[in-house]
């Protein structure tokens, strides 16, 4: 897949896997988020591998990420997303995002999913609702599986 940059002043957003800080990104989403709490270095670095990465960017630093888990022709799966705490406010997530759902290789799918207990009205902006009809939402969730694995 192509590589793809967007400028605004300072800031740099890319697809670049080989621009991306993994260290960085284990840091954050090991230790500051509830949902990849833990998360083995290893286990994030075949995430990386197998998803289409946007890295965010302020002055070659890394500082945010998102990543996208599809099939480019059906379905899309947004994870992962976060701007760290000193460069949030500056209307970054809403570019992130929007970088994202403008992708090329992202359009005419049939549905997108996001799971998130924080910031629904920034994903709001972008189209995204809560379930319709959550009774047909099944999962197989297991929140201790990076428990004991190691980092």
């Amino acid at each position: 897949m192509e590589i793809r940059e967007s400028h605004k002043s300072e800031y740099t957003i890319s697809t670049d896997k080989n621009k991306l800080d993994i260290s960085g990104i284990h840091e954050f989403l090991s230790n500051e988020t509830d949902w990849s709490k833990g998360i083995p270095l290893d286990t994030l670095k075949v995430s990386i591998e197998n998803s289409l990465n946007f890295g965010l960017y302020y002055k070659g630093k890394q500082i945010g990420y998102a990543r996208i888990i599809s099939d480019y022709s059906t379905i899309a799966y947004l994870g992962d997303v976060f701007v760290l705490k000193e460069y949030r406010g500056n209307g970054l997530s809403k570019w992130l995002i929007n970088e994202i759902i403008e992708h090329p290789n992202l359009q005419g799918l049939r549905r997108w999913i996001l799971l998130t207990d924080t910031a629904e009205w920034l994903y709001k902006k972008f189209g995204f609702n809560q379930l319709l009809n959550p009774e047909s939402y099944m999962e197989k969730h297991n929140p201790n599986v990076y428990l004991n694995k190691g980092v």
